[in-house]
């Protein structure tokens, strides 16, 4: 293994990356023990040696239907779970019908247990069954399958074999945690792993509060959440259910702040960024609601929170920021077509420190105008200082991001210019330095380092860049600790993008952990009818009515056929190779546009219908609501608006193969419709979607195109040059398949 380890760690030395789903495997550093065993105790023995007695023939019958429910989930009883996703299918085949058959034999084969407890194992297997039964089958949910089950009996031997403590010690984490209902006979023990778990994960447990919120061992898991999460303490002290009782009962100092936040002030969500103030007793509750209550101040005293740096609620300072922030970029956005003095007035008086979180906050609907006028007003507000000075004044808090931005509107190199040679190499190696820090689901750095390097011009400074994931891929692998996986991964898959990013058919190679970046296949668009099923969403603003107005011109009479009814409109290919159908909500009013997306959903459900394209048109602040049910089918998303990481990666839940076309800025009618009319192209005459054809189709259009369009067009960004996307496909993928091991 190891020595797979040094062949992966050779190709990044020798500059390309060659991944595949083996070699990605060997990244996780851990070594199967060899035990010898002369025999195998009964428990141990996966066919049944004596027969189920009647009296408990019912119980494991219960069992027996949820393994077939979970059978039946491709259509037949056969004992495989055939699914799409072959890394799912596998795992939860294993969890579902291997593994959790052969608990249900040992359950029958242990000696000396009496009949009314195994009774007892059967229902709680069963409860088990029915749960997981409920999850989505994608390769993530099948590892937590897979690992359940193992826990769910090795946790019943430990109750066997009176060892429920030392389990305890060993395995205090998130499955034993889930497989509690086995410890309601040890009380100790399960407060023991709900006490490590909530204090190890805060962010989780406190969301599970209902479940344990009268138990005394909320108090420690409630102390530790306010620390992390105060917002969701605050939600719980002021809502009127055992909730709120729970929080109040709790002796914390930090928490009773809270409790009296939520008291006594007159804006307690605005009021909540100044916890840590309000409890050093650095301001009082109403000095707080004087700032809160004047939007200007508000804010300025929000960036001097970042700059002070001493901060319990770091999560709801930025999440204020944002907000703010973006209110005041998107007052700017709307006056696009007025002079600059008119235009950018109301933001005449911010300082730099300012007028960074406001440009971080508000990228994904920051206007390249708006972020350039924005950037170059920065730069001049923060004279004398030079870039790294101003980085270290807001301690460099979401630095990656702002370098992202930069390099993608080509203000990188302006920045850097600000620096001594010394200092912007420090910056840049920083920049990819550490990415392996953090939970393994943290990747919202690496993705920036991934999408900057996709905007980066200077040849010098890639090549610099490549040297140092080259010198960090070596550094996380010689470490050899808890972050060696995770860093192998992430630099890995970052020296195969930086290697082969200006080649789209060579990166789609080197990254054949994951489907094609450069085309979608038709084969995999359409359902068993041979049906290529599209969903849009439409919002009720004016932005959306107008973008509805635009989309219809895609369906021309010739070539679709339209329906109508009061929730949604209907457009079926007339004459094509396989009948393609569009769904798209009407854009009525808010919130009947929600209503009408709802009536639309409850159809496609009802009648099996499932989308493998999705256009989402609107705002960014509407996309929760077009990807609310995503499914693993969607192969093809357009955000007809906004982009950034979070988005990728809430898509990407939802839909892990799915290709994504994204902007850098609001997107436009202008350029959505033409993308639209060519992937429909090529879908009505039954062919894949080839993207590097398709947007070198598009950039000849465009080039005829008034200099605005061609400017619009030049922010969107194809799947195969999705950079960031590419990299958390990849970096899921091979994660799983080192956990699926």
């Amino acid at each position: 293994m190891r020595n797979k380890i040094a062949f992966l760690l050779l190709t990044v030395a020798t500059g390309t990356l060659l991944f595949s789903t083996d070699v990605a495997a060997q990244s996780k550093k851990k070594r199967k023990k060899v035990v010898q065993v002369e025999h195998l105790e009964p428990w141990q023995i996966d066919t049944l040696i004596n027969p189920i007695p009647i009296n408990r023939q019912m119980f494991t019958e219960n069992v027996e239907k949820q393994i077939k429910k979970a059978d039946l989930m491709d259509g037949e009883v056969d004992g495989t779970i055939d699914i799409e996703d072959t890394m799912a299918a596998r795992l939860f085949t294993k969890g579902m019908l291997s593994d959790a058959r052969h608990v249900l034999v040992h359950i029958e084969n242990l000696p000396n247990t009496p009949h009314q407890t195994k009774i007892y194992y059967h229902r709680a297997l069963e409860v088990l069954l029915r749960a997981l039964n409920n999850k989505s089958h994608t390769a993530e949910n099948g590892v937590y399958v897979v690992r359940m089950i193992a826990n769910f009996e090795e946790l019943m031997l430990a109750r066997e074999f009176n060892t429920v403590h030392d389990f305890m010690q060993q395995n205090a984490n998130i499955y034993t945690l889930d497989n509690s209902a086995l410890l309601d006979d040890y009380p100790a023990e399960k407060a023991y792993v709900f006490k490590v778990v909530g204090e190890a994960k805060p962010e989780m447990m406190i969301k599970r509060l209902p479940e344990f919120a009268r138990e005394s061992y909320a108090d420690p898991i409630i102390a530790a959440a306010a620390k992390i999460m105060p917002g969701t303490i605050l939600t719980y002290a002021t809502s009127t259910s055992y909730l709120s009782a729970a929080v109040r009962r709790n002796q914390d100092p930090l928490v009773q702040t809270i409790v009296r936040v939520g008291t006594e002030s007159r804006q307690p969500l605005k009021a909540l960024p100044f916890l840590q103030q309000i409890y050093k007793k650095k301001r009082t509750i109403k000095e707080v609601d004087a700032i809160t209550s004047d939007p200007k101040l508000y804010y300025k005293a929000l960036v001097g929170l970042k700059i002070e740096n001493d901060n319990v609620t770091e999560k709801s300072v930025d999440q204020e920021l944002n907000l703010r922030g973006l209110e005041l970029v998107r007052e700017v956005n709307s006056l696009h077509d007025s002079p600059a003095p008119v235009r950018f007035k109301s933001i005449m008086d911010y300082n730099a420190p300012e007028l960074y979180f406001m440009m971080i906050g508000s990228q994904d609907e920051i206007y390249t105008s708006s972020f350039t006028w924005m950037f170059d007003r920065m730069l001049e507000q923060m004279k004398p200082m030079t870039g790294d000075q101003l980085l270290d004044t807001v301690h460099r808090s979401h630095f990656r991001t702002f370098i992202r931005m930069a390099a993608g509107y080509n203000k990188l190199s302006p920045f850097l210019m600000t620096m001594n040679e010394d200092k912007k190499n420090e910056l840049m190696k920083g920049f990819v330095a550490n990415l392996e820090m953090g939970s393994n689901d943290d990747l919202e750095d690496a993705v920036d380092v991934a999408d900057a390097f996709g905007s980066i011009t200077d040849t010098s400074l890639m090549l610099f860049l490549k040297k140092e994931i080259k010198s960090n891929y070596e550094r996380t692998y010689n470490a050899n600790n808890e972050h060696s996986e995770k860093g192998i991964i992430v630099y890995g898959i970052l020296s195969t993008i930086f290697n082969s990013a200006d080649n789209s058919a060579q990166l789609s190679g080197n990254l054949s952990v994951i489907p094609p970046i450069t085309f979608v296949p038709y084969s995999s668009l359409i359902n068993d009818k041979k049906e290529v099923v599209v969903q849009a969403f439409f919002y009720g603003d004016e932005d959306g009515k107008s973008s509805f107005e635009s989309f219809k011109t895609n369906f021309p009479a010739a070539k679709w056929k339209k329906t109508e009814n009061k929730s949604w409109v209907t457009f079926i290919s007339v004459g094509a190779v396989n009948p393609i159908t569009v769904y798209a909500n009407l854009p009525l009013e808010e919130p009947q546009d929600e209503e009408a997306q709802n009536a639309l959903f409850k159809y496609m459900s009802d009648n099996k219908v499932v989308p493998t394209f999705v256009i989402h048109r609107g705002h960014s602040y509407h996309l929760g609501g077009s990807l609310e049910n995503l499914t693993p089918e969607v192969k093809i998303v357009m955000l007809g608006s906004c982009g950034g990481y979070h988005m990728l990666a809430q898509v990407l839940d939802k839909a892990p193969d799915a290709n994504i076309i994204s902007s850098k800025q609001v997107g436009s009618k202008s350029v959505n419709e033409p993308i639209i009319k060519s992937i429909f192209d090529q879908l009505l005459v039954a062919k894949d979607v080839d993207w590097i054809n398709t947007w070198t189709g598009l950039e000849k259009y465009f080039s005829t195109r008034p200099a605005g369009e061609k400017d619009l067009f030049s922010d969107y960004v194809p799947p195969n040059k999705n950079l960031g996307a590419i990299f958390i496909k990849a970096y899921r993928k091979m994660m799983l398949n080192n956990e699926a091991e």
